[in-house]
């Protein structure tokens, strides 16, 4: 109602203002002529006076006395027929309709699309929003429009990289670790960052070009967590299991108490040693012992180990073939291995259990085109 009151308000002040002057007719025309004489006679004194003080010639006043009196005459002759003239009794009342036609016509429109109590959001005021009072979409967006406008400000690319790693933005988070790096340098939380989003743009799968950035990581800070860790999934991707548990093992033995990877690495180890197998899971881990035994394994007894746990989960997917990830774990085991044949066999057989138009199939594909393999014979 107040923002009723207040355009009512404007509207009519709007609406007198041009109003009045016409229903004024000449006054205004005769107020300006007798404004004008004074003003010549207010000079006329001046001159007076100044030329009795002797601050003007007098050859200098009389010229100037003569200019003021022709401008009173001109003013005097003037057609008094001009000075009355005024708006006719049309003009006033065509005026009129349309200046108040204009504001009744607006508000009738107003009043159908307008909406008075909407509260306004100028781009100004979102602009100058406080960050803390901000979104993480709007940061974001903030960011990304600087980036836009700035794209080599490495340090930008350095926020925004894990920002889109949370957000499970994957691509975007590769592309931003790589823009920092090849700006502001390498470092090991980039490396380890860029191996993480990798991997996880590949549906969790360590890829051999996640594993270069985790490697790389690694040459920059050995105890780098991150890339101690995935190298490790790596390997436990790969069907290398024992070497897996043992990496994570020697990270339990070197992480701080307080360390946020402790849980994660906990849970992994219970994962692949100590849970039992479920269906649709990969097969269970070794135990201790195992994984002691095989440390001490020669690389040929190692290597056989590694061939019969890889063959092991050949049979349990054909036994419960409905497990993507165990497919995937197949499929990159036998490329390590050096078994191309057998690494496509799997792949072809994966996409059969999916279907050809499946979302699995397509990521079966995606991560086999990583590995340099195809699903043709």
């Amino acid at each position: 109602m107040l923002f009723w009151v207040i355009a009512a308000i404007l509207t009519l002040g709007a609406s007198l203002a041009v109003l009045l002057p016409l229903a004024g007719g000449s006054k205004g025309a005769s107020a300006a002529g007798d404004h004008d004489l004074e003003v010549y006679r207010d000079q006329l004194s001046e001159l007076d006076r100044d030329a009795a003080r002797g601050l003007i010639q007098p050859a200098e006043a009389e010229e100037a006395r003569a200019e003021i009196a022709r401008r009173i005459l001109r003013l005097g002759n003037a057609d008094p027929a001009a000075k009355a003239v005024g708006p006719s009794t049309t003009t006033r009342l065509v005026a009129t309709v349309a200046v108040l036609a204009v504001p009744l016509i607006s508000w009738g429109f107003y009043s159908e699309l307008g909406s008075p109590d909407l509260p306004s959001q100028p781009l100004s005021a979102r602009l100058a929003k406080n960050p803390a009072d901000s979104s993480v979409d709007e940061l974001v967006a903030r960011a990304e429009a600087h980036l836009a406008a700035n794209p080599s400000d490495g340090r930008g690319w350095d926020v925004l990289a894990p920002i889109y790693l949370r957000m499970q933005r994957f691509p975007d988070a590769v592309g931003a670790y790589r823009n920092a790096i090849r700006l502001d340098g390498e470092s090991a939380a980039r490396q380890a960052g860029l191996g993480e989003a990798i991997a996880n743009a590949a549906g969790g799968i360590v890829s051999a070009e996640a594993q270069d950035a985790f490697e790389a990581a690694l040459k920059l800070d050995p105890a780098n967590p991150k890339a101690n860790f995935y190298l490790a999934m790596g390997l436990a991707q790969e069907g290398r299991v024992p070497e897996a548990v043992a990496a994570w093992q020697k990270m339990l033995g070197t992480l701080p108490q307080d360390s946020l990877w402790r849980g994660a690495v906990e849970q992994a180890l219970a994962e692949s040693a100590n849970k039992p197998v479920a269906a649709g899971e990969p097969a269970k881990g070794p135990d201790a012992g195992e994984v002691d035994a095989a440390s001490s394994m020669s690389p040929q007894d190692r290597q056989a180990m590694i061939e019969t746990m890889v063959a092991g989960l050949d049979e349990k997917l054909r036994q419960d073939p409905r497990n993507a990830e165990g497919w995937m774990q197949l499929v990159r085991s036998y490329v390590v291995l050096g078994k191309a044949d057998q690494a496509r066999d799997a792949l072809n057989r994966g996409i059969a259990v999916f279907g050809p138009d499946s979302e699995e199939a397509r990521k079966f594909t995606a991560f086999a085109t990583s590995l340099g393999l195809t699903a043709t014979e």
